[in-house]
């Protein structure tokens, strides 16, 4: 069990960034949350299996059809095991 930080810039609000990424997620399996941030950017933290997070890392790096992906700035720390589920932070 591993923790990411995810934060994703470029046009990511307003394009159902956030709802997509909880889908993606659920889909992997794998907890935490996804908010947008005051600067326009997106930030996700997620916990699980290493490789399924480095394929959620991947797919923020491409987003929903509508984003356009800028930057990701990616930082591994240590899991909290407290989430119970993906949504929105």
């Amino acid at each position: 069990m591993e923790r990411v930080r995810i934060i994703v810039h470029g046009m990511v609000q307003g394009v159902f960034f956030r709802a997509n990424t909880i889908r993606q997620a659920e889909r992997m399996g794998i907890t935490g949350f996804v908010r947008n941030l005051p600067d326009g950017s997106v930030e996700a933290v997620a916990e699980g299996p290493r490789a399924d997070l480095e394929g959620f890392v991947a797919w923020c790096h491409r987003g929903p059809d509508m984003a356009r992906v800028e930057r990701v700035d990616v930082s591994w720390e240590s899991p909290s095991g407290s989430f119970r589920g993906f949504g929105l932070g």
